[in-house]
């Protein structure tokens, strides 16, 4: 069976670029893959250095995963950090990766060409990306246009380690996500919380209303015809909206008499509904913290069983003495 994995970082409350992008995909490979999602909290701390904050931002992301339909049954989600496997991986494959492939890598040359300090745990990010793949003998890694990157990274260490030493990792392919729908934020740039334009995914019904009455527009009068492919409100409604919701909008645009307020309020509905029966399962999971806490648990333990098969691969074939469990 073919094996999926990824993680998303807890690095904020995951917003509609996050579901749009990358999270609905998730969810719809779980339904006929193996698959391992885990939430990085290992990696996030390159930016989050509060403690009590990280814990926070790490349940949310359980919450909202499992509210969005990630099906436990289905996959195994986890945090990152209670699969200590990874970090002696990680320092296996460090031994064989080169200084100029990592000094390549766009995360760590964006911050300096920027003039930003950037520390060892940007510079070697990669390489726990890496083993964060390959501890679980992936076959598939759903991936940004922006990760691809870092998946070739992953391989090409697969492949030095495995010449080295001989036939110890399976070599895991990039399925690039579907990133045709754009998802512009608030001020018609890319949705980012790094741009401060985002819209959370399950933001009470006034800040939100409030969030997208924000979005930007230009100054063309009511009574004038506007072009709805020109317009980041019609961009974001096409997310929510049925091809005839979004036909009879576009009509209302191209005719003329409609202010983008009007537009905005269909946007509002559309969002609001789209999301409310997710909405709900969050506020049950939210009520009963030691169940979410048990589902990472247990996927902590099958993704540490799984883990600890390919880590004593490794270590074996480096001439260290395999464990006894």
């Amino acid at each position: 069976m073919t094996k999926v994995l990824s993680g998303i970082q807890p690095t904020g409350r995951f917003h509609w670029g996050n579901y749009f992008g990358a999270i609905r995909q998730y969810i719809a490979l779980q339904q006929n893959e193996q698959a391992y999602y885990f939430i990085a909290d290992l990696h996030a701390l390159t930016t989050v250095r509060d403690p009590q904050l990280l814990q926070q931002l790490s349940l949310e992301a359980a919450l909202d995963l499992l509210a969005l339909g990630l099906d436990p049954s289905h996959a195994t989600l986890f945090l990152q950090s209670d699969v200590p496997e990874v970090t002696e991986l990680t320092w296996m494959l460090m031994t064989v990766t080169p200084m100029g492939l990592l000094e390549k890598c766009h995360a760590y040359k964006d911050k300096i060409a920027k003039g930003l300090p950037a520390d060892a745990g940007l510079f070697t990010y990669p390489v726990l990306m890496a083993a964060d793949i390959l501890l679980y003998d992936s076959d598939v890694v759903p991936v940004g246009l922006d990760q691809v990157q870092h998946l070739e990274v992953t391989r090409d260490l697969a492949l030095k380690f495995n010449h080295q030493y001989g036939e110890v990792f399976v070599l895991p392919n990039a399925r690039v996500l579907d990133e045709t729908a754009k998802v512009p934020g608030t001020d018609g740039e890319k949705m980012s919380k790094s741009y401060g334009n985002t819209i959370e995914l399950f933001e009470a019904e006034k800040p939100l209303r409030k969030k997208i009455m924000s979005i930007k527009t230009d100054s063309q009068p009511v009574e004038a015809a506007k072009d709805p492919d020109a317009c980041h409100i019609f961009t974001l409604y096409k997310l929510f909206a049925s091809p005839e919701q979004q036909s009879a909008l576009a009509e209302r645009y191209r005719a003329g008499g409609m202010g983008y307020g009007e537009a905005k309020q269909a946007l509002f509905e559309q969002a609001r509904d789209h999301f409310a029966a997710a909405r709900e399962r969050r506020e049950k999971l939210a009520a009963d913290p030691a169940t979410v806490k048990d589902i990472l648990r247990e996927g902590a333990r099958r993704a540490r069983e799984k883990g600890q098969e390919v880590l004593d691969r490794a270590r074996q074939a480096v001439g260290f003495v395999p464990r006894k469990r």
